[in-house]
């Protein structure tokens, strides 16, 4: 369980992954819970399997009441269970004590936190809600489980060296010039270019999407350990914040998923939309690829230059829920602060 760091929060879902009345499954620590949301936008999380037979109730369906509130129906025997956990039983009409017990969630705006039954160790970051006040939601994309554990995904999401090898294909990544590492505890922010091949007149004619690529990728990382990091980007025709979510649903699998924002400087920005979830999509696959043809418990005994952002993922889940002060001695090439 220590591997998947109790007490820290994690963002299950933004709100308009859930269709009304549709249920959802989510995992979170080794348990699956199911998830609806009513007409009333009221969300509710209840352990999946049904206390009679044990059938996934993410497989039933929801049925609205007459205060506009709705319950989940078991695809079994039609039990319905409302967001409390009660049901009525056949041949009654009084409904029963809480039969399931809910999973306690954080919702702030559109966002739907939690920690898991577990008492919150480190707060549940702000920078979603203010990046919601001045950016328009693009949509989600991504949303994916990964046989892995969490601290070998954040290794993977905070190597600032492999993207000219995991993310070649696509982006034509040629190197990576490292600026800076700014190390505030649980909080950072990396900095660095990508310069990118350039693709030929013809391939861009064939593939028109290939022209809202850059030729240069300017790479703000902004993270918050250990649920989320924030890729800002800027484009003449707008702004971009892409945020990467990761959840630990077991020991061994990860659930990560991309929320898009945006801020148009011009009106065609919001044209490109789809195509900008879409490369976060290529993001996302393409390290969940490369996460499954890694050793993950070989020893290293190679390190490279930059790996500063590595070595703050370890620190932090080391020494969790503490902060610990950064090593300031770093290799050469590691430009490191503190703020």
């Amino acid at each position: 369980m220590e591997s998947m760091l109790p007490g820290a929060p994690w963002l299950l879902l933004h709100k308009s992954m859930l269709a009304v009345n549709q249920p959802r499954k989510i995992s979170l620590y080794g348990d699956d819970y199911v998830m609806w949301k009513d007409s009333t936008e009221a969300i509710y999380a209840l352990p999946n399997a049904c206390p009679h037979m044990g059938a996934m109730l993410s497989e039933g369906w929801c049925e609205t009441e007459t205060d506009g509130k709705s319950a989940v129906v078991c695809p079994f025997h039609a039990l319905k269970f409302d967001g409390s956990g009660c049901t009525v039983l056949p041949g009654t009409n009084k409904k029963t004590l809480p039969q399931l017990k809910s999973l306690e969630l954080i919702i702030q705006g559109d966002f739907i936190w939690s920690y898991g039954g577990y008492d919150p160790k480190i707060p549940i970051p702000t920078v979603l809600n203010e990046i919601a006040k001045t950016y328009y939601l693009i949509g989600h994309t991504a949303d994916r489980t990964i046989d892995t554990s969490m601290l070998t995904m954040l290794l993977n999401m905070h190597d600032y060296n492999h993207q000219n090898g995991t993310h070649r294909e696509l982006f034509r990544i040629t190197d990576i010039e490292f600026h800076q590492f700014i190390d505030n505890g649980h909080n950072s922010h990396a900095f660095y270019d990508l310069p990118t091949a350039p693709y030929s007149l013809l391939e861009k004619l064939k593939k028109p999407d290939l022209l809202l690529l850059p030729k240069n990728i300017q790479a703000h990382l902004e993270n918050h350990f250990p649920s989320l990091i924030i890729f800002h980007g800027e484009m003449p025709l707008g702004k971009a914040a892409q945020c990467h979510i990761f959840v630990p649903e077991g020991a061994n699998r990860t659930r990560t998923y991309i929320l898009l924002f945006g801020q148009a400087k011009h009106p065609i920005f919001k044209i490109f939309g789809s195509q900008y979830l879409k490369f976060g999509e290529v993001v996302v696959n393409q390290d969940a690829d490369i996460l499954g043809k890694i050793y993950p418990n070989m020893p290293q005994k190679i390190k490279l230059n930059n790996e500063v952002g590595m070595d703050w993922v370890r620190r932090n889940f080391e020494n969790f829920p503490n902060i610990v002060e950064p090593n300031f001695s770093k290799q050469t090439g590691d430009k490191i602060s503190a703020s």
